[in-house]
């Protein structure tokens, strides 16, 4: 189009679009090289688009969850519900296998109308099980025999369907028995679940950092991805500008390329998304798994992904003109003799340290306006790794002189250009220094959710509770019996009340008792002598009116009295492995003589062999479906914080790995980009060897200026929102030697991938020209 038409009404319009389509057929022409470097540039914004739509699904993927596990709801109480034709009873019997949480319920229906849990097309009857498919693929392993006696020999009739299950990989079943336990929760509809455990402002913030940290990288080297390619694309503007083309019309041919791309890897994206979210079936973290259909990303979410990339792309084609002047004559770079300043970079990290320092206290409020400051404050701070990058690699490179011939290849190519390698190595900066700081801001906090829980694993590893055993002294001896056990303490326990009319004032409560040898009283009260027949009473505060030594008492207001002997000693208490502290009447069995309790709860205190870690599965085996099981430990730590703080460790590890994938996909695009090069310099007698060398060199100055930097703002972005939530500023080293150590570790392996396709480059026909 002549300049007389393009000043015509409406001709300048048609120009735009012209340019536009010129540039859109320029990405998908140019033969097998053009196709290529589209290819390469659609599977790098691919990967990063496919990652950007994961986490666009995690919201839906979370609420699915939720939806089900409230559908089948089945532990309000409502005392005031009768037995009916339409009532149910449900006894929760929830276990561990091999750390893994196991769901059981069992079902005993009061009428032929009993509700049934969603995922079940009927209630099992008496002696017949309905288990979820992964308990279903448990039970025919080998590991089978150690979990099925938990099913006291039930035969599996059914399985559990998908509507019933939080996930694919839950362990979950569903008994069918005769009568029910006096603590079975009566039912007759299962559903309507109250929420589960709120995220206090804390835990917001931390969510909202976790996904910026985990992903910005992958914008960041979204960023990079659409600039594969861009000597070649100057040339060939170079040749537009010879026949004619102005300066914007190259630019708007940029835009337009680089826009196409995109789009194709949008389209490369949304393909490898739904492939990958097949793969959920088969994937658990930490125990959460979701099936393919609940990662469904958010409309709104997918829409701005949508729109971005593609603007993204042609931005980032516009920008990188700035620094390339096009002429009819070839390409210039502007670049390569001026020193990059340094203020301009700092801008934007210190923009974001200005409005992370005034957010205020975030521990008792939360606010939109305050979690729009802290994601755009972490932006900026973190986008200055991406800033200050290029001016550090520049720095760092611009100095080195001399070395072996692979050295000096490498410190040449950085020097000539320097920008490519550090765009390459900017996502993993980014994501290490994301990661850094986060960590730091949960090591900070961590001790707001974790607390100690006055356990003494120390003493015991398990502690084994049954309520109102059959025959409790057998199945204590049972236990101790288990394989694995080293030592068991048990006792009988039980309440007295005095049979004396209660003084004015007391409260009525009687006195805890617990029945056991010496060995096993000592753990709850410091006796000094002791032998079978003795009675000792201990105290946290005062004793009750009526149960001193020499009173008569009844257990579980049972018509037979019992008398405290007179001789009983008032002993010192002491905290049970448990971190409790008894209060009442410690036993022997001599004292005790043939009288037994109509209820009486047995506990027991075991010892595990630590070689051994099937005892504790033996243990739950010997204590069936109704007992409790509790495995000690000298901390407790939030449910939501430990899921946050897992989703953390397990996003960090996917965003490198993908980022790595990612950046194997640049450096094979900027080899391609040298092709000939490196075939004339192996043509000419420079061993492959030396050009390897010269590979990991360029990458490997970048990447030691990228870690740096990225280690100076993780500290920097962690400081600051420890000041954030008011807790002391303490560096973790470990966790920066580990961001650092990650960070080199994908670097040196994509280098190292990289390397084959560096030998079928340089081999003889790299030499040929199209």
């Amino acid at each position: 189009m002549t300049a007389t038409e393009r000043r015509r009404p409406g001709g300048r319009l048609r120009a735009t679009a012209g340019d536009l389509a010129m540039g859109a057929r320029m990405a998908v022409t140019g033969g097998r090289a053009g196709w290529t470097r589209t290819l390469l540039t659609a599977l790098g914004v691919g990967v990063g688009v496919a990652m950007l739509l994961l986490a666009a699904a995690v919201p839906g993927a979370v609420d699915a969850r939720a939806e089900r596990t409230a559908a089948r709801a089945d532990l309000g109480v409502r005392p005031d519900l009768a037995t009916a034709g339409n009532t149910v009873l449900v006894v929760p019997v929830d276990t561990v296998f091999r750390d893994r949480p196991v769901r059981g319920r069992i079902l005993h229906p009061e009428g032929p109308d009993a509700p049934v849990p969603p995922g079940l097309t009927a209630l099992p009857r008496p002696g017949e099980v309905v288990v979820s498919p992964a308990l279903r693929e448990l039970l025919e392993s080998p590991d089978g025999k150690l979990f099925a006696p938990r099913l006291d020999g039930a035969r599996v009739t059914g399985t559990i369907g998908r509507e019933g299950l939080a996930g694919p990989h839950e362990l979950a079943f569903y008994l069918g028995r005769a009568a029910a336990d006096e603590d079975a929760t009566r039912l007759d509809r299962f559903g309507g679940g109250g929420p589960g455990e709120e995220f206090g402002p804390m835990l917001w913030l931390l969510v909202v950092v976790v996904f910026v940290v985990l992903l910005l990288p992958i914008v960041v080297f979204l960023a990079a991805a659409v600039r594969f390619g861009g000597e070649q694309r100057d040339r060939r503007l170079a040749a537009l500008r010879l026949l004619g083309a102005d300066a914007g019309m190259v630019r708007r041919i940029a835009a337009a390329e680089a826009g196409a791309a995109a789009l194709l890897g949008l389209a490369v994206g949304g393909a490898l998304f739904l492939a990958g979210r097949q793969l959920a079936t088969v994937i658990s973290l930490y125990d959460i798994s979701v099936y393919p259909d609940d990662l469904r990303p958010v409309p709104w979410l997918v829409a701005v992904v949508a729109l971005a990339v593609p603007l993204l792309a042609a931005g980032t084609a516009l920008l990188a003109l700035r620094q390339v002047l096009v002429t009819p004559l070839g390409v210039s770079r502007r670049a390569t003799p001026a020193r990059r300043r340094l203020w301009w970079r700092l801008v934007l990290p210190a923009a974001g340290v200005a409005l992370l320092l005034p957010v205020g206290d975030v521990r008792t409020a939360r606010s939109a306006g305050t979690d729009a400051r802290v994601v755009a404050g972490a932006v900026l701070l973190l986008i200055g790794t991406v800033t200050v990058l290029p001016w550090l690699v520049d720095l760092l490179a611009r100095p080195l002189r001399g070395g072996p011939p692979a050295w000096q290849l490498a410190v040449r190519r950085l020097q000539l250009d320097s920008a490519a390698p550090a765009r390459l190595v900017g996502g993993v900066a980014v994501a290490v220094a994301g990661t850094i700081g986060l960590q730091m801001l949960v090591a900070g906090v961590q001790d707001e959710f974790r607390r100690p829980s006055g356990q003494d694993p120390s003493r015991a590893q398990v502690l084994v509770a049954l309520h109102d055993p059959a025959q409790p002294r057998q199945v204590l001896d049972r236990l101790a019996a288990v394989p694995g056990v080293t030592r068991s303490v048990g006792t009988l326990s039980f309440a007295a009340f005095p049979t004396s009319p209660r003084p004015a004032g007391g409260d009525g409560s009687g006195a805890d008792v617990r029945v056991g040898d010496c060995a096993a009283l000592a753990e709850y009260a410091r006796l000094g002598d002791c032998a079978d027949g003795d009675v000792f009473l201990t105290w946290r505060d005062a004793p009750p009116a009526g149960v001193t030594p020499g009173s008569a008492v009844t257990f579980d207001n049972g018509a037979t009295p019992w008398r405290v002997p007179a001789r009983a000693r008032t002993v010192p208490g002491r905290d049970d492995p448990m971190g409790g502290r008894h209060n009442g009447l410690l036993i022997t069995p001599a004292a005790l003589g043939e009288l037994t309790p109509q209820q009486a709860g047995a506990t027991a205190l075991l010892r595990l062999d630590p070689g051994d870690r099937d005892a504790v599965e033996r243990v739950r085996n010997a204590v069936g479906p109704t007992g409790a099981v509790l495995t000690l430990d000298a901390t407790t730590e939030s449910r939501p914080f430990a899921n946050v703080r897992r989703g953390l460790l397990a996003g960090a590890v996917v965003t490198l790995v993908l980022i790595g994938v990612s950046m194997l996909v640049g450096v094979l695009e900027q080899l391609r980009e040298r092709r000939r090069l490196l075939a004339t310099l192996v043509a000419v007698g420079t061993p492959r060897s030396t050009l390897g060398w010269s590979v990991l060199g360029q990458t490997g100055v970048p990447v030691l200026a990228g870690l740096l930097l990225a280690a100076g703002v993780g500290l920097a972005l962690g400081a600051v929102l420890l000041r954030l939530v008011g807790a002391p500023v303490v560096v973790n080293w470990p966790v920066v030697g580990l961001g650092v150590g990650l960070g080199a570790g994908v670097v040196l392996l994509v280098t190292g991938a990289s390397l084959p396709v560096l030998w079928r480059l340089t081999r003889p026909d790299g030499l040929r020209a199209e």
